[in-house]
C-alpha cells in the first residue's frame, strides 16, 4: 500500500516538472509565454537541479539490496527505508510558495493560515508517532513499559488485539501528548529512551511557543478591524458621557455604529484604496461607482476623463432615521445619490409626505452648478429626511468645479443642461447672464492677473537695474577720462603760461565732445 502511494507522488513530482517547464514567468512585469525561452531559464536554473535530485528512488534502490541480504539481526533496517525519501523534502520551497499565494489570492487568508498551521502540526506529529514507532523496533517490541507492546498497557491492554491501526493510532497518540507537553506518557526505561523523550521535549517546547505565537497573531489580525471599530465606538461613548449628552441621543449613536459594523462599513473607500496607485484606485471607484453616476442626468453625456474623477470624489454617508438631509432654504453645497435606503420629500411640518425617493435617486445636482438665473438660487427646495438607515453618495461643489477646471467644454454643457431643467420647469430667469461666475473663479481669475502683473514689473525692475548699472559705468569711464584731460592741462600749464580761465574751459569742452561721440550715450541720457 505504501509502495503505491510513494509511486504514485513520484508520478505527481514528474508531471510538477513538466508544468513548470510550461508555466509562464514575469519579466519587467510582463508575463513571458514563450515555452522556449521558459522551458531553457527552468532546466538552466537551480529549481530544476534540486527537482531532479528529489526525484532519486534511493529507497528503490536500497530496499532490494537489503531484502537479498538481509539477515535475521538486519531486519530492523527495513522499516528504516523511508528515511531515504528525505531528498523529495527538496520540494518544501515549493509547498511554502503555493501556501503564501492561496494565503494571498484567498478571500478568507487567516482560516487558511488556520488550516495551513494545523496541517503543519499534523505532519509533525505523525512524523514523530513514526520515529517513535521505529525506535521501539529498534529495542524491541514488547520489551519494557516504555516502548509499544504489552508491556505498556497504556499501548496496548490485553483486551486490545495488536493491529496496526492500533500501532498508528497509540504512536500518533504518544506523538501528541509528548510534544505539545500536556499528559502523561510511560516514562522512559533506557539511555536511548530518555535520549529520544529529551529531544523530544525540548521540540515540544519550541513546538507549543509556535503555535500559541501563530494563533495569537492570527487571531489578533482577524479582530483587528473590530478591535479598531471598537476603539472609535468606546471613544465616541466616553466623549458622550463627559459632555453630558442625553440617553436618547447616546442610544442613536450606538444604533449607528451597529449598523455601520453589520454592513462592513466601519472603514471609508478612502481608508481602504490609499494604499494603491492612484491608477488602480481610478478604476476600483470607476468599477464600484461609473454606473450610479451615469444615472445623474447631467452627467450622462459627460466624457469618461471627467466622470472617472469624479468617481474618486464621491463620499459615502450614512443617516439614522429620521434625520434630515436637507431643509428647505438651506443653501445647496452637496449633490445626493440614493445608494441603499428611502428618503421621504416632506413639508415644513414633516407630516404631509410629498414623494419617496428610493435606491438610485438623484437630488441637489442643480443646486451645486450655480446657474445664473435660478429663480431658486443655490437653495434647497424641499425637505428631505432619512425614512431608516440610509446610504448617500454625496459629491461636494468644490470638487465638481474643481474637477471641471480641466473640462471646460463639459463645464458649459452641464451649465446649459441645467438651464434647460430649470426652463422646462418654469424656474430660470431667461434674461439673466447664461453663466453665473462663482467667487472661487472671480478670485482664481484675478489672482492669475496679479501674477502676470507682478511678472512684467519684476522684468521692468530687472531691465531698469540692468540700464543704471551700464549707466553707471559710462559715467565712471567718462570720470577716469575727465581726470586724465585735467591732468594733461596741468602739465601744459606748467610748461606753458596762458590764462587758467581758458584752460578750464578747454578742457570742459573737450570732456563734452568726447562724451557725445561715445555710442548710445545720448539715447541713454
Amino acid at each position: 500500500l505504501w509502495l503505491a502511494f510513494d509511486v504514485f507522488f513520484d508520478f505527481i513530482f514528474l508531471i510538477d516538472m513538466f508544468l513548470r517547464a510550461r508555466t509562464g514567468f514575469l519579466e519587467q512585469g510582463l508575463l513571458v509565454k514563450d515555452i522556449k525561452k521558459i522551458r531553457n531559464l527552468y532546466l538552466k536554473g537551480r529549481q530544476f537541479k534540486m527537482d531532479l535530485i528529489s526525484l532519486i528512488p534511493l529507497d528503490y534502490m536500497i530496499r532490494p539490496f537489503l531484502f537479498r541480504r538481509c539477515e535475521e539481526d538486519t531486519d530492523w533496517l527495513l522499516p528504516g527505508c523511508a528515511i531515504l525519501r528525505v531528498n523529495r523534502l527538496l520540494r518544501f520551497g515549493r509547498l511554502q510558495r503555493f501556501m503564501e499565494q492561496t494565503a494571498t489570492r484567498s478571500s478568507m487568508p487567516n482560516a487558511f493560515r488556520v488550516g495551513a498551521l494545523v496541517w503543519y502540526i499534523t505532519v509533525i506529529i505523525h512524523w514523530n508517532a513514526c520515529l517513535y514507532f521505529y525506535i521501539s523496533c529498534l529495542i524491541g517490541l514488547h520489551s519494557d513499559s516504555w516502548t509499544y507492546g504489552r508491556l505498556n498497557t497504556q499501548s496496548l491492554p490485553s483486551q486490545i488485539d495488536d493491529t496496526l491501526v492500533r500501532r498508528y493510532i497509540y504512536s500518533f497518540y504518544w506523538s501528541t501528548l509528548i510534544l505539545t507537553t500536556i499528559g502523561e506518557v510511560p516514562y522512559p526505561q533506557r539511555n536511548m529512551e530518555c535520549l529520544f523523550v529529551t529531544v523530544d521535549l525540548m521540540c515540544g517546547v519550541l513546538i507549543f511557543a509556535t503555535i500559541v505565537g501563530n494563533v495569537g497573531s492570527m487571531i489578533s489580525n482577524m479582530n483587528a478591524a473590530r478591535t479598531e471599530f471598537q476603539n472609535r465606538m468606546d471613544g465616541i461613548k466616553q466623549y458622550m458621557e463627559l459632555r453630558k449628552v442625553s440617553k436618547q441621543l447616546e442610544i442613536r449613536v450606538i444604533k449607528w455604529f451597529d449598523y455601520l459594523w453589520s454592513n462592513k462599513q466601519s472603514l471609508s473607500d478612502q481608508q481602504v484604496l490609499k494604499v494603491l496607485p492612484d491608477k488602480l484606485q481610478a478604476e476600483i471607484a470607476m468599477h464600484a461607482h461609473f454606473v450610479t453616476l451615469r444615472k445623474v442626468r447631467i452627467f450622462q453625456d459627460c466624457e469618461a476623463g471627467l466622470l472617472a474623477e469624479l468617481v474618486l470624489k464621491l463620499q459615502l454617508q450614512v443617516f439614522s432615521p429620521g434625520d434630515y438631509i436637507c431643509r428647505k432654504g438651506d443653501i445647496g453645497r452637496e449633490m445626493y445619490i440614493v445608494k441603499r435606503g428611502k428618503l421621504q420629500v416632506v413639508g415644513d411640518d414633516g407630516t404631509k409626505i410629498y414623494a419617496t425617493l428610493i435606491e438610485g435617486a438623484v437630488f441637489g445636482e442643480l443646486s451645486i452648478l450655480n446657474i445664473a438665473g435660478s429663480k431658486n438660487g443655490n437653495r434647497r427646495t424641499a425637505n428631505v429626511r432619512s425614512v431608516g438607515y440610509t446610504d448617500l453618495f454625496v459629491l461636494n461643489k468644490n470638487d465638481l468645479w474643481n474637477a471641471l477646471k480641466e473640462y471646460p467644454d463639459a463645464r458649459k454643457m452641464l451649465i446649459q443642461k441645467g438651464r434647460e431643467i430649470l426652463k422646462k420647469d418654469n424656474l430660470l430667469d431667461e434674461n439673466a447672464p447664461e453663466e453665473n461666475r462663482i467667487p472661487e473663479e472671480i478670485a482664481d481669475e484675478l489672482q492669475s492677473s496679479v501674477r502676470i502683473l507682478q511678472t512684467r514689473i519684476a522684468r521692468l525692475i530687472a531691465e531698469r537695474i540692468n540700464t543704471d548699472t551700464k549707466l553707471n559705468g559710462r559715467i565712471r569711464y567718462l570720470e577716469e577720462k575727465l581726470s586724465k584731460y585735467e591732468a594733461l592741462l596741468g602739465t601744459i600749464e606748467d610748461q606753458h603760461e596762458g590764462p587758467t580761465l581758458f584752460r578750464t574751459q578747454l578742457s570742459i569742452e573737450a570732456a563734452r565732445r568726447n562724451f557725445e561721440r561715445e555710442p548710445g550715450t545720448s539715447s541713454r541720457m
